[in-house]
């Protein structure tokens, strides 16, 4: 009876041994989940720059059936379209022709043409920023809203696609009211036409080189306002010429194809725990550059860029976030102002962002390396 007792003992883990056990698991844990995180991280990452190599297919074949030219919205200012509602739209510029065939656009592929989720005309913004990819259609997955618009890091616009028909009050989908103190209070984007159209947006940007005009030499063109990195302003419209002609780039108008940058994700969220604006200095967005090439490129050693209503100044501007968009690296509210490089080139499709000077600078006495941070 005696032996069988101690034999037993010999069997069991005594309680320290059970502990000691516990915290080899946990510390293997500590150690696992971080790596398995990062893992998915770099798989999502991976997945975001072959978006931006089907992006950049598209825009190919696009160009391959349309005389060259770089894909954007082609209802010109002048003529008279019919929407698959019925209604006929005779635009007087071409910023609201592309607004109409937006329109036109979304209600053919959703099929939503009358009733309370019928897809509403707005020409008030410029669709070209965030939806230009639409114009693709054809060359993509024939699916809306269109899935590889969407980085699989950015589980805003994804929660978005799934839901396209949830953007009342409390859908998450942004607002930009103001509230809390910090966000852009812009109200014209609480409106619906503004609203239902987030679920058809991108993670990626088209650079507005690629569907404005270069704004050279006070062309007529659009150019940032300083308020608000989200919208833009027409610039050198007069009388004689009072409208910016748009969607009318060709690839052949690009002088440096590997160092122009096309389209960009918008935040680099793969390096920034929270998301870092494009513009940082320390951001490594995703760029699909005009050669077709996808690369990840930190933007601190991209050319400065410009505006094109200010072509003898250094631009730099603050990062405003729109409800649900990241927050600034030092909170709400951030008052620093840096360089928008790529997104506003110096001289446009003339122009380089990678792999060369900034071209243009001398002739207005600024110096190649100014200071991007302010």
């Amino acid at each position: 009876m005696t032996a069988r007792i101690h034999r037993d003992a010999h069997r069991a883990f005594t309680l320290i041994e059970l502990l000691v056990v516990i915290a080899i698991i946990a510390l293997l844990v500590g150690i696992l989940l971080p790596a398995l995180s990062q893992a998915t991280l770099s798989a999502k990452n991976v997945v975001s720059q072959a978006n931006l190599r089907q992006l950049n297919a598209g825009a190919a074949n696009y160009a391959s059936d349309n005389q060259g030219r770089i894909f954007s919205y082609t209802w010109r200012a002048g003529e008279t379209y019919t929407l698959p509602s019925g209604q006929v739209r005779r635009p007087t510029t071409d910023q609201d022709a592309a607004a109409d065939q937006n329109q036109e656009i979304l209600m053919r592929v959703t099929g939503r043409v009358t009733g309370l989720t019928k897809i509403r005309n707005y020409r008030d913004r410029l669709p070209h920023r965030r939806y230009s990819h639409l114009v693709l259609l054809d060359f993509l997955t024939n699916v809306q809203p269109e899935p590889i618009a969407a980085s699989p890091l950015d589980r805003n616009q994804i929660l978005w696609q799934e839901n396209p028909l949830e953007y009342g009050p409390g859908s998450g989908v942004p607002y930009a009211d103001g509230i809390p103190e910090g966000y852009d209070d812009d109200p014209n984007w609480t409106q619906a036409a503004v609203r239902q159209r987030w679920p058809f947006a991108s993670s990626y940007q088209m650079v507005p080189a690629a569907w404005n005009t270069d704004g050279v030499a006070g062309q007529p063109t659009f150019a940032p306002v300083a308020e608000t990195p989200h919208l833009f302003i027409p610039t050198g419209t007069d009388a004689n010429d009072p409208q910016v002609p748009l969607g009318k780039r060709k690839f052949s108008h690009v002088a440096h194809p590997s160092g122009k940058v096309m389209m960009f994700e918008e935040f680099d969220r793969f390096n920034g725990k929270n998301g870092l604006y494009f513009a940082y200095p320390e951001a490594k967005c995703n760029l699909a550059f005009f050669d077709g090439s996808v690369r990840n490129e930190q933007t601190g050693d991209a050319n400065p860029g410009w505006n094109p209503a200010f072509p003898s100044q250094n631009w730099l501007q603050r990062y405003v976030p729109i409800d649900t968009f990241p927050s600034p690296k030092s909170g709400l509210g951030e008052t620093t102002e840096y360089c928008q490089r790529y997104r506003w080139t110096r001289r446009g499709l003339r122009g380089i962002d990678f792999g060369g000077k900034d071209i243009g600078r001398a002739q207005h006495g600024l110096a190649q390396n100014p200071p991007c941070t302010r």
